[in-house]
């Protein structure tokens, strides 16, 4: 199927849900947090007379009574075989569908038998490549995206096609690509393997982009928002003066290192996702996660306290080298040096990783379901601990760190009462308050809700522009 190229297309792009809605895993906080970012990127290199539409089937219902000329999905590991329903759908009615994301770039073989054409790696090139290739009537199979990756000219995001209010954190931003680092377990790793590993935006775009944003409120969705120095020192001199708060990620080396967590608090970070992964330094040898190894955790909270900075840590069960007491040496850990919110994973070896191959070829892998690899379900076999073990473990550690007594305990760490008290209702209203959020998510999606429910959620979002800590701060990024 090819457009004439002076004809518009009628562009679909479709986020899949990772689960489904009816499915009593689903939690509404988790998937309704940030939209579609990179489908809206796609979307921006479309003309100016192509019609396009965004639909994420985790705030809304996916019609499949339509018939658009290009089908665009983008596809994770725990989404995949939705994905490839609604790819063979679309392929049935005479759409032209295309794949790409994550798993696409993990196992392309596996994927493209469900669709018209592949993308491999990140869009930004292959997309355009695509496109063209598209309306001259010759679209190929595979998109790989190349060596010397760059964001200099990606026009700006589609943001008029994301529907902000379904979501709690529409003010999501992504200024940077990959990570400079290369740990073994990392599913992005071999997205942007392929030439540079970690590449920004111009300074200049980034701040045009957040300037677009309504509120006070951002919320970074990069791997490392310090991975490149001088791009972050140069961000956050733009930031100052803007009068935002936001949060973002970084690595536990990059905030020991330098000022450069001094200037983003000055330019309003107000919380961090820290990657502490394991407290146990051969873990972090044999995930070639070398740039944990030798740093002081509790200098990274303590220098992070000091700024204001509230603590999201990132802890990983079952790694070879933990036994049956790694769940409460971690979870004293955290409560001990303030964390403010924790995510607990259980070690899972996606496919393209270094992890994978390694766990292959030892004869370790349990399960190739791939909607059980969502970091809450055991799908290898532990060194050290019983499959049973490891899944009663990761239960145990998030009821015990959410605890009320756990969260007061973790939030007299702080200094000064005004920190303890911001920890507290920050840590409580993710964790304790959680199916109250959902119950009201629930009732909007599934159109059920009165019009003072609709009243409620409104003025929330309209507040969260200008509290100091908004409701939508309330939810940090959550894996597990």
């Amino acid at each position: 199927m090819s457009i004439p190229v002076h004809c518009p297309l009628r562009v679909k792009f479709i986020l899949p849900a990772l689960i489904e809605a009816t499915s009593p895993q689903w939690r509404p906080i988790k998937y309704s947090l940030f939209p579609p970012l990179g489908l809206a990127t796609l979307a921006a290199y479309l003309g100016p007379d192509d019609e396009a539409v965004i639909v994420d089937e985790h705030v809304e219902k996916l019609s499949l009574n339509d018939a658009p000329d290009l089908v665009i999905i983008q596809v994770y590991i725990t989404n995949a075989y939705r994905a490839y329903r609604i790819a063979d759908h679309y392929r049935t009615q005479g759409a032209f569908v295309c794949l790409g994301g994550l798993h696409v770039t993990s196992l392309p073989d596996e994927a493209a038998p469900h669709a018209d054409a592949i993308f491999l790696g990140p869009g930004e090139q292959t997309f355009p490549a695509f496109l063209a290739d598209f309306r001259a009537g010759h679209p190929g199979k595979i998109y790989r995206s190349a060596s010397g990756r760059t964001l200099d000219r990606v026009p700006p995001i589609r943001r008029d096609l994301i529907q902000r209010n379904r979501y709690l954190v529409p003010n999501s931003i992504v200024v940077t690509r990959g990570c400079p680092q290369h740990c073994d377990f990392c599913y992005k790793d071999a997205f942007f393997e392929n030439g540079r590993g970690f590449y920004t935006q111009r300074v200049d775009d980034a701040l045009r982009e957040i300037e677009r944003l309504p509120g006070r409120h951002l919320y970074f969705l990069d791997d490392h928002l310090l991975g490149d120095r001088r791009f972050a020192e140069s961000l956050f001199e733009g930031m100052r003066g803007m009068k935002r708060v936001f949060q973002g990620a970084a690595t536990v080396d990059s905030i020991l290192r330098g000022n450069l967590i001094e200037r983003a608090a000055e330019a309003g970070m107000r919380s961090i996702f820290v990657g502490f992964e394991t407290l146990t330094p051969e873990n972090l040898k044999s995930s070639n996660k070398r740039q944990n190894l030798g740093r002081d955790y509790k200098a990274v909270t303590d220098r992070l306290h000091s700024l204001g900075i509230m603590v999201n840590g990132s802890f990983v069960f079952g790694m070879d080298n933990d036994g049956d007491d790694v769940f409460r040496r971690t979870v004293d850990w955290a409560i001990e040096h303030g964390i403010t919110t924790a995510t607990f994973h259980i070690q899972t070896p996606y496919p393209g990783t270094r992890l994978y191959a390694r766990m292959v070829e030892q004869g370790r892998i349990l399960n190739c379901n791939w909607d059980l690899y969502d970091t809450r379900h055991v799908v290898y076999r532990p060194a050290r601990l019983t499959a049973e073990a490891l899944k009663t473990g990761y239960d145990w550690a998030y009821r015990e760190f959410y605890r009320w007594g756990s969260i007061a305990q973790a939030s007299l760490q702080h200094g000064t009462v005004k920190h303890q008290l911001k920890h507290f209702f920050y840590a409580a209203g993710w964790k304790k308050f959680e199916p109250l959020w959902d119950a009201m998510i629930r009732a909007r999606q599934l159109a059920r809700m009165t019009p003072l429910l609709e009243g409620v959620l409104s003025r929330i979002s309209r507040r969260s522009s200008t509290a100091e800590v908004a409701p939508e701060a309330m939810f940090p990024i959550i894996q597990s």
